[in-house]
C-alpha cells in the first residue's frame, strides 16, 4: 500500500509529514517506526498505556505494561543495526489480549532469545517482585532472515492460556 509523504528539511534532520487519512474511531491496531531515543521509547509506553486502559486494565497493571513496554525497547535499541537503526512497534488488541511487536534488523548474527526477553529474566534474578517483570504475561522472539520480532504479550483476563 502506497503512502504519500512530504519531506521538509528542518534544522539538522529533515521532517516527514504523512498525508492525513480516515481512520477507526477505536483503532485496535497501531504502527509506530522510531528511532534510538529514551523519549520515544517513553511514547511507545503511553501507546501501551494507552490501548491498556482502553481495554480495561487496572491502574497498577497499566503502569506495570507501559515500563514493560519501555525496557524492551531501550533493550532493542542496543541491538539496532546501523544501516537501519529503526525499531518498528506495532501495537495489537484483540478480544483477550494486547500484543506488542517490536521488530528490527539485525546487526550481525542472530542475538539468542536471552537477550531481549532477557530483560525479564534478569529482572527476575535481581528483583523477584519486579513491575517490569509482572507487566506482561508472555515474552516471544522470532526470526525471519535478517528480521527480529520480540511480541510482548498481556492476558486481558484473569488467566493467562497454558501453553
Amino acid at each position: 500500500m502506497p503512502t504519500a509523504s512530504i519531506t521538509v528539511p528542518i534544522a539538522v534532520k529533515p521532517a516527514t509529514f504523512r498525508w492525513l487519512r480516515a481512520v477507526d474511531t477505536e483503532p485496535k491496531n497501531l504502527r509506530m517506526c522510531i528511532d534510538a531515543d529514551a523519549r520515544l521509547a517513553a511514547a511507545a509506553g503511553g501507546v501501551a498505556r494507552f490501548l491498556a486502559d482502553a481495554a480495561g486494565l487496572e491502574g497498577d497493571a497499566v503502569a506495570r505494561l507501559q515500563s514493560a513496554v519501555i525496557e524492551a525497547c531501550l533493550e532493542a535499541f542496543q541491538h539496532l543495526a546501523t544501516n537501519h537503526p529503526h525499531l518498528e512497534i506495532d501495537f495489537a488488541r484483540f478480544s483477550d489480549r494486547l500484543e506488542v511487536s517490536l521488530s528490527r534488523e539485525d546487526a550481525g548474527p542472530v542475538v539468542g532469545i536471552h537477550t531481549i526477553p532477557g530483560f525479564a529474566a534478569n529482572k527476575l534474578e535481581k528483583a523477584p517482585d519486579s513491575a517490569t517483570l509482572s507487566g506482561v504475561d508472555r515474552v516471544q522472539q522470532e526470526t525471519h532472515g535478517n528480521e527480529v520480532v520480540t511480541r510482548l504479550t498481556k492476558y486481558l483476563r484473569q488467566v493467562a492460556p497454558s501453553l
